[in-house]
């Protein structure tokens, strides 16, 4: 199998797995968090930049084509809802933890990397949640809720996702880089 297929075929995985990952839900209150995020993470870690990048381009595209691969549902309606631009932010986010990772899954780089990956995903998704919100809803929130709704409560659970994906990236990324050979 050539090197191109085989980084298509684990984008290919990494994106399914994502779709996976909107489905297991952890409820916190009236919100609940998903493995999605995690998911795309471990994609940059996994498949570098560019493939983890498209991964993740692919996650979307297939959701906004209409399959119901995201929390609720699929199509191109999706985009009117508060939750599209954290989907928008997870390819920026794959990309940014695929450059800044490194090739070991290491994970003293593996950490940071998440952590500024899923902080590009925040600053896309924030602000676009809060559009949909008050410019597209009505709903009048203050920034400050917007940002304790759509961001402050989920970074303790990020950060559990965080540790998980570095505690499996140094055997993920020896097992791959076996395969490859």
């Amino acid at each position: 199998m050539g090197a191109n297929t085989r980084k298509m075929a684990q984008a290919a995985v990494m994106a399914a797995l994502t779709a996976v990952g909107a489905f297991i839900r952890f409820p916190l209150g009236a919100l609940s968090f998903t493995l999605q995020d995690m998911f795309t993470v471990l994609a940059g870690v996994l498949l570098g930049w560019k493939w983890a990048a498209a991964s993740q381009a692919v996650y979307v595209a297939l959701g906004l084509m209409g399959l119901p691969v995201f929390t609720m549902g699929g199509g191109l309606s999706y985009v009117l809802q508060p939750s599209f631009g954290f989907l928008l932010g997870i390819i920026p986010a794959a990309a940014i933890t695929g450059a800044l990772a490194g090739e070991r899954g290491e994970p003293r780089r593996v950490v940071p990397a998440c952590a500024a990956g899923l902080a590009a995903m925040y600053l896309i998704g924030v602000p676009y949640m809060g559009a949909v919100l008050n410019l597209y809803m009505g709903k009048g929130l203050s920034v400050w809720t917007i940002v304790k709704t759509g961001l402050l409560i989920y970074l303790p659970g990020d950060a559990l996702k965080v540790m998980a994906v570095a505690a499996v990236a140094p055997t993920l990324c020896r097992r791959l880089d076996r395969m490859e050979r």
